[in-house]
């Protein structure tokens, strides 16, 4: 399929949205280049936790977005049926026992949508999900939702890639960070910090916690909430978790090769501190205290060993809300700047790519547009 529209397009971000949108853009016989400072994932995709989910409350529109979502994802799992790097074992979640428990809640809002669940006594959850210690759970229960799963999103990037290259795309890793260059008030390509320009017929900002930042340099405003995020991945063991965990004191993500994914805000918060020169020093006791919270909640509390740290922004817009589509005040500008990046990778660069491609806005991203924070 060649759309009219368009003939060449860069993408500065080789994370899941941008790796996405340029593999959907070169499916429609887009001649695509796609930028990055460093190897692909070297961002917030390579630290995510990757949790498969529309739990919990939210608004419509983005509900029925992460559920498109993970359908993209269903389908992608019947062409990779033995992807280590794709899995759907579920996820359950419990609220710590306080006033701020929220599980009732949580539970009739989710079964008003459809969303399947399971409310759990801790009894009850035993059966249901392997590998957990049951004593973890609060006496108001817990939640399972079957339909949930988790994606390794460097590895997904890297299939993708090798369709993308198959398809002509070009991908850019040693010319260092790069801009949007904009002339007589339209976008017109690239720039790397080398000098080399890329010139094309359209944009793609996805650069993750960057993309505020990024487009205020063009006068372009985009609600920033970003949050430093901690992710450590486990040496492998042997253990038979397999659903995602989501508890009051840490999040646990089963992940390729027998290894685990962790991350909880409090440890990003307490453990993170960032230094003068733009870079971060982490606290190893709040780390180790994330391992023995991980512990806890499994079954046997094993001793869970340090593999690798990831931190850095995690992207979240100030109304929490995805970023996605043109500046509309700079033609040929675009960007993805969105929570739950995993969630939304694979659907957020189709419908970016249609509306790249064809020039037309898609319904289902009409309350996402990034002009709703300049009020234009």
């Amino acid at each position: 399929m060649t759309d009219n529209t368009i003939s060449s397009a860069v993408i500065i971000g080789a994370g899941i949205f941008g790796v996405s949108t340029g593999v959907q853009l070169a499916r429609r016989g887009i001649r695509v280049t796609i930028l990055n400072d460093g190897p692909p994932a070297n961002g917030a995709s390579g630290r995510s936790l990757s949790w498969l989910n529309s739990a919990r409350m939210r608004s419509d529109p983005y509900h029925r977005l992460r559920m498109v979502g993970i359908d993209r994802y269903r389908t992608l799992s019947t062409r990779y049926p033995d992807a280590e790097w794709l899995r759907f074992h579920g996820g359950l979640t419990w609220d710590a026992d306080d006033e701020r428990n929220e599980i009732d809640a949580a539970y009739r809002h989710e079964v008003s949508l459809a969303y399947e669940a399971q409310k759990l006594s801790a009894n009850d959850a035993a059966g249901v999900t392997p590998g957990l210690d049951v004593r973890a759970i609060t006496p108001q229960g817990a939640i399972f939702n079957p339909g949930e799963g988790w994606v390794d999103l460097p590895m997904l990037i890297g299939v993708l890639l090798e369709e993308f290259s198959a398809l002509g795309g070009v991908l850019v890793m040693d010319q260092g960070a790069a801009r949007v260059m904009v002339e007589d008030g339209r976008a017109v390509g690239a720039q790397t910090s080398t000098g080399n320009r890329f010139a094309a017929d359209a944009v793609v900002l996805a650069t993750g916690p960057a993309v505020p930042k990024m487009a205020a340099e063009n006068g372009q405003t985009i609600g920033d909430g970003t949050p430093i995020a901690l992710l450590v991945q486990t040496k492998p063991l042997a253990h038979p978790l397999r659903a995602v965990l989501n508890t009051p004191r840490v999040a646990v993500r089963p992940a390729p090769g027998g290894t685990f994914s962790l991350d909880a805000d409090w440890a990003a918060d307490e453990g993170v501190t960032m230094r003068a020169d733009g870079g971060y020093d982490i606290d190893n006791s709040v780390v180790q205290a994330l391992l023995i919270e991980a512990a806890k909640v499994m079954e046997g509390n094993p001793k869970l060993e340090v593999a690798t740290i990831g931190v850095g922004g995690k992207p979240i817009p100030a109304d929490g809300e995805p970023v996605i589509g043109a500046l509309k005040a700079i033609p040929g500008y675009y960007v993805a700047f969105s929570h739950s990046g995993a969630t939304l990778g694979l659907i957020v660069g189709e419908l970016l790519a249609y509306e790249v491609a064809t020039g037309s806005e898609h319904p289902m991203l009409a309350t996402f547009r990034p002009e709703r924070f300049s009020g234009t």
